[in-house]
Protein backbone atom coordinates (compact mmCIF):
# COMPACT_ATOMS: atom_id res chain seq x y z
CA UNK A 1 0.00 0.00 0.00
CA UNK A 2 1.01 3.70 -1.28
CA UNK A 3 2.00 6.46 1.50
CA UNK A 4 0.70 8.83 -0.54
CA UNK A 5 -1.45 11.17 1.06
CA UNK A 6 -3.81 11.06 -2.15
CA UNK A 7 -4.76 7.69 -1.73
CA UNK A 8 -8.20 6.61 -1.89
CA UNK A 9 -10.14 9.92 -2.06
CA UNK A 10 -13.06 9.25 -4.69
CA UNK A 11 -13.72 12.03 -6.64
CA UNK A 12 -14.15 15.37 -7.41
CA UNK A 13 -14.50 18.51 -4.85
CA UNK A 14 -17.90 18.60 -5.94
CA UNK A 15 -18.44 15.01 -4.43
CA UNK A 16 -18.20 16.09 -1.23
CA UNK A 17 -21.13 17.62 0.52
CA UNK A 18 -20.68 20.43 3.15
CA UNK A 19 -21.64 20.10 6.58
CA UNK A 20 -24.87 21.72 7.55
CA UNK A 21 -25.76 23.46 10.25
CA UNK A 22 -27.16 21.92 13.46
CA UNK A 23 -31.11 22.33 12.66
CA UNK A 24 -31.46 21.65 16.71
CA UNK A 25 -31.71 25.28 17.32
CA UNK A 26 -35.04 25.23 16.01
CA UNK A 27 -37.35 27.11 18.41
CA UNK A 28 -39.94 24.65 19.42
CA UNK A 29 -43.00 27.22 18.56
CA UNK A 30 -42.58 26.26 14.81
CA UNK A 31 -43.69 23.33 15.50
CA UNK A 32 -46.68 24.63 13.77
CA UNK A 33 -45.04 23.91 10.73
CA UNK A 34 -45.12 27.34 9.20
CA UNK A 35 -41.80 26.93 7.11
CA UNK A 36 -39.19 29.07 6.95
CA UNK A 37 -37.00 30.21 4.22
CA UNK A 38 -33.42 27.74 4.23
CA UNK A 39 -30.24 29.05 4.95
CA UNK A 40 -27.00 28.30 3.20
CA UNK A 41 -25.19 25.13 4.73
CA UNK A 42 -21.93 26.93 5.69
CA UNK A 43 -18.58 24.06 4.96
CA UNK A 44 -17.19 23.20 7.92
CA UNK A 45 -12.91 23.20 8.13
CA UNK A 46 -12.98 19.38 7.88
CA UNK A 47 -14.98 19.50 4.47
CA UNK A 48 -12.50 21.73 3.08
CA UNK A 49 -9.17 19.77 3.79
CA UNK A 50 -11.16 16.51 2.65
CA UNK A 51 -12.13 18.49 -0.52
CA UNK A 52 -8.48 19.65 -1.08
CA UNK A 53 -7.26 16.26 -2.55
CA UNK A 54 -10.28 15.02 -4.16
CA UNK A 55 -9.03 14.94 -7.74
CA UNK A 56 -6.72 12.30 -6.90
CA UNK A 57 -9.06 9.63 -7.42
CA UNK A 58 -9.71 6.26 -5.83
CA UNK A 59 -6.66 3.88 -4.57
CA UNK A 60 -8.67 0.66 -5.42
CA UNK A 61 -5.55 -1.04 -2.91
CA UNK A 62 -6.18 0.89 -0.23
CA UNK A 63 -6.27 -1.31 3.60
CA UNK A 64 -10.08 -0.55 4.50
CA UNK A 65 -10.90 -3.50 6.49
CA UNK A 66 -9.47 -6.19 8.76
CA UNK A 67 -10.27 -9.19 6.93
CA UNK A 68 -9.39 -9.06 3.09
CA UNK A 69 -11.36 -12.21 2.54
CA UNK A 70 -14.35 -10.87 3.78
CA UNK A 71 -17.80 -11.62 1.89
CA UNK A 72 -19.26 -8.52 0.39
CA UNK A 73 -22.68 -7.61 -0.89
CA UNK A 74 -20.35 -5.50 -3.56
CA UNK A 75 -16.55 -6.04 -4.24
CA UNK A 76 -14.49 -3.93 -2.17
CA UNK A 77 -13.32 -1.78 -5.14
CA UNK A 78 -16.78 -0.70 -5.49
CA UNK A 79 -16.86 0.79 -2.01
CA UNK A 80 -13.41 2.36 -2.78
CA UNK A 81 -14.75 3.86 -6.01
CA UNK A 82 -17.61 5.53 -4.28
CA UNK A 83 -15.67 6.94 -1.32
CA UNK A 84 -18.08 4.77 1.11
CA UNK A 85 -14.72 4.32 3.50
CA UNK A 86 -13.36 8.20 3.75
CA UNK A 87 -14.07 9.49 6.92
CA UNK A 88 -13.58 12.98 8.44
CA UNK A 89 -10.00 14.36 10.46
CA UNK A 90 -12.60 14.08 13.76
CA UNK A 91 -13.11 10.60 15.32
CA UNK A 92 -15.67 10.76 18.41
CA UNK A 93 -15.93 7.91 20.81
CA UNK A 94 -19.42 6.71 19.42
CA UNK A 95 -17.53 5.68 16.12
CA UNK A 96 -14.30 4.36 16.74
CA UNK A 97 -15.44 0.97 16.73
CA UNK A 98 -16.58 1.20 13.15
CA UNK A 99 -12.79 2.91 12.54
CA UNK A 100 -9.84 0.84 11.05
CA UNK A 101 -7.30 2.94 10.67
CA UNK A 102 -6.02 6.53 10.20
CA UNK A 103 -4.80 8.14 7.28
CA UNK A 104 -1.09 9.95 7.08
CA UNK A 105 -3.37 13.30 5.62
CA UNK A 106 -5.70 12.88 9.21
CA UNK A 107 -8.72 11.41 7.67
CA UNK A 108 -9.87 8.23 9.57
CA UNK A 109 -11.30 5.77 7.46
CA UNK A 110 -13.79 3.62 7.97
CA UNK A 111 -14.31 -0.15 7.98
CA UNK A 112 -15.80 -1.29 4.97
CA UNK A 113 -16.75 -4.50 6.33
CA UNK A 114 -18.75 -3.46 9.07
CA UNK A 115 -20.65 -1.06 6.29
CA UNK A 116 -21.76 -4.29 4.80
CA UNK A 117 -22.46 -6.26 7.65
CA UNK A 118 -24.46 -2.92 8.87
CA UNK A 119 -26.48 -2.24 5.68
CA UNK A 120 -27.30 -6.00 6.51
CA UNK A 121 -28.61 -5.53 9.47
CA UNK A 122 -30.15 -2.75 8.65
CA UNK A 123 -32.52 -3.90 5.77
CA UNK A 124 -33.20 -7.04 8.25
CA UNK A 125 -34.48 -4.70 10.53
CA UNK A 126 -37.04 -2.71 8.41
CA UNK A 127 -38.57 -5.65 6.32
CA UNK A 128 -40.09 -6.24 9.43
CA UNK A 129 -41.89 -3.32 9.00
CA UNK A 130 -44.82 -2.37 6.39
CA UNK A 131 -43.44 -0.23 3.47
CA UNK A 132 -45.81 3.09 4.12
CA UNK A 133 -44.89 3.00 7.84
CA UNK A 134 -40.61 3.46 6.90
CA UNK A 135 -39.09 7.71 7.04
CA UNK A 136 -36.27 8.24 5.01
CA UNK A 137 -35.16 11.85 5.94
CA UNK A 138 -32.32 13.59 4.09
CA UNK A 139 -31.34 17.19 4.79
CA UNK A 140 -28.01 16.83 2.79
CA UNK A 141 -27.79 17.95 -0.53
CA UNK A 142 -25.94 14.94 -1.99
CA UNK A 143 -28.26 12.64 0.33
CA UNK A 144 -32.06 13.70 -1.30
CA UNK A 145 -31.97 12.17 -3.99
CA UNK A 146 -31.12 8.34 -3.43
CA UNK A 147 -32.93 8.89 -0.22
CA UNK A 148 -35.80 9.91 -2.92
CA UNK A 149 -35.07 6.79 -5.27
CA UNK A 150 -34.94 4.75 -1.56
CA UNK A 151 -38.20 5.76 -1.03
CA UNK A 152 -39.32 4.72 -4.39
CA UNK A 153 -37.87 1.39 -4.33
CA UNK A 154 -38.78 -0.43 -1.53
CA UNK A 155 -42.18 1.59 -0.85
CA UNK A 156 -41.44 4.26 2.07
CA UNK A 157 -42.33 7.87 2.54
CA UNK A 158 -39.26 10.71 2.15
CA UNK A 159 -39.31 13.84 4.04
CA UNK A 160 -35.79 15.80 2.06
CA UNK A 161 -34.38 18.87 2.70
CA UNK A 162 -35.70 20.87 5.23
CA UNK A 163 -37.38 18.98 7.86
CA UNK A 164 -40.46 20.61 8.74
CA UNK A 165 -40.88 21.00 12.90
CA UNK A 166 -43.90 19.15 13.79
CA UNK A 167 -43.63 16.52 11.05
CA UNK A 168 -43.49 13.87 14.00
CA UNK A 169 -45.28 15.48 16.88
CA UNK A 170 -47.51 17.90 15.73
CA UNK A 171 -51.04 16.54 14.74
CA UNK A 172 -52.25 20.12 13.70
CA UNK A 173 -49.54 20.28 10.76
CA UNK A 174 -51.28 19.85 7.57
CA UNK A 175 -47.71 17.82 6.79
CA UNK A 176 -48.03 15.34 9.89
CA UNK A 177 -47.08 11.91 10.07
CA UNK A 178 -47.11 8.59 11.65
CA UNK A 179 -43.89 6.49 10.63
CA UNK A 180 -43.18 3.14 12.93
CA UNK A 181 -39.41 3.65 11.71
CA UNK A 182 -36.77 6.45 10.20
CA UNK A 183 -33.82 6.75 8.44
CA UNK A 184 -31.79 9.50 8.61
CA UNK A 185 -28.81 10.79 5.86
CA UNK A 186 -26.58 12.21 8.80
CA UNK A 187 -27.93 12.69 12.69
CA UNK A 188 -26.19 16.07 12.49
CA UNK A 189 -27.84 17.74 9.34
CA UNK A 190 -31.34 15.65 10.35
CA UNK A 191 -31.04 16.37 13.84
CA UNK A 192 -34.65 17.97 13.83
CA UNK A 193 -36.16 14.19 12.52
CA UNK A 194 -34.23 12.32 14.83
CA UNK A 195 -35.08 14.38 17.90
CA UNK A 196 -38.77 14.08 17.15
CA UNK A 197 -38.35 10.46 16.86
CA UNK A 198 -36.98 10.33 19.77
CA UNK A 199 -40.01 12.20 21.34
CA UNK A 200 -42.35 9.72 19.56
CA UNK A 201 -40.52 6.67 20.65
CA UNK A 202 -39.99 5.53 16.83
CA UNK A 203 -36.61 3.19 16.33
CA UNK A 204 -33.48 5.58 14.55
CA UNK A 205 -31.66 3.88 11.56
CA UNK A 206 -28.68 6.29 10.70
CA UNK A 207 -25.65 7.00 8.09
CA UNK A 208 -22.78 8.08 10.62
CA UNK A 209 -19.48 9.46 9.64
CA UNK A 210 -16.36 9.38 11.77
CA UNK A 211 -17.45 12.81 13.43
CA UNK A 212 -20.85 11.34 14.22
CA UNK A 213 -22.15 10.71 17.92
CA UNK A 214 -24.66 8.31 18.07
CA UNK A 215 -26.75 8.42 21.16
CA UNK A 216 -29.91 8.84 19.94
CA UNK A 217 -29.12 5.96 16.93
CA UNK A 218 -31.08 2.88 17.33
CA UNK A 219 -28.72 1.50 14.14
CA UNK A 220 -25.82 2.59 12.69
CA UNK A 221 -24.36 2.23 9.35
CA UNK A 222 -21.27 3.63 9.31
CA UNK A 223 -20.31 5.20 6.26
CA UNK A 224 -19.13 9.05 4.44
CA UNK A 225 -22.69 10.17 4.57
CA UNK A 226 -21.10 13.78 2.63
CA UNK A 227 -20.01 11.78 -0.25
CA UNK A 228 -22.45 11.93 -3.53
CA UNK A 229 -21.63 8.59 -4.79
CA UNK A 230 -21.05 7.12 -1.40
CA UNK A 231 -24.77 7.84 -0.40
CA UNK A 232 -25.73 6.70 -3.76
CA UNK A 233 -24.12 3.16 -3.08
CA UNK A 234 -25.45 2.70 0.43
CA UNK A 235 -28.75 3.99 -0.36
CA UNK A 236 -29.30 1.29 -3.29
CA UNK A 237 -27.75 -1.58 -1.05
CA UNK A 238 -30.06 -1.09 1.70
CA UNK A 239 -32.61 -0.79 -0.93
CA UNK A 240 -32.17 -4.25 -2.99
CA UNK A 241 -31.24 -5.67 0.51
CA UNK A 242 -34.44 -4.72 2.24
CA UNK A 243 -36.49 -6.15 -1.09
CA UNK A 244 -34.42 -9.14 -0.89
CA UNK A 245 -35.30 -9.41 2.10
CA UNK A 246 -38.81 -9.18 1.63
CA UNK A 247 -39.06 -11.84 -1.63
CA UNK A 248 -39.57 -9.07 -4.08
CA UNK A 249 -36.91 -8.83 -7.01
CA UNK A 250 -34.77 -5.24 -6.83
CA UNK A 251 -35.80 -3.52 -10.00
CA UNK A 252 -32.75 -0.68 -9.32
CA UNK A 253 -29.31 -0.35 -10.66
CA UNK A 254 -26.41 1.65 -8.80
CA UNK A 255 -26.93 4.20 -11.78
CA UNK A 256 -30.46 4.78 -11.17
CA UNK A 257 -29.30 6.18 -7.23
CA UNK A 258 -27.18 8.54 -8.55
CA UNK A 259 -27.62 12.16 -8.76
CA UNK A 260 -26.06 14.11 -11.37
CA UNK A 261 -23.17 16.94 -9.29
Amino acid sequence: MSGNENEGLDASESDVDPEPTDDGAVEETAEAGAETEDTEEAPAEADAAEAEQEDAGPNLDEDVMPDDEADLLIPVEDYLAAGAHIGTQQKTSDMERFIHRVRTDGLYVLDVSMTDQRIRTAADFLANYEPEQILVASSRQYGRFPAEKFADAVGARARTGRFIPGTLTNPQYDGYIEPDVIVVTDPIGDSQAVKEAITVGIPVIAMCDSNNTTGNVDLVVPTNNKGRKALSVVYWLLANETLDRRGAEPAYSLDDFESEI
